[in-house]
């Protein structure tokens, strides 16, 4: 895995769990 790929994925992940805790909270 390239570096470039590993940072996509984090960023990808990064915002994945961003949205999950919004939509928590609004619980």
């Amino acid at each position: 895995m390239t570096t470039y790929e590993a940072l996509s994925l984090m960023i990808m992940f990064a915002m994945f769990v961003i949205a999950v805790l919004k939509f928590g909270t609004k619980r």
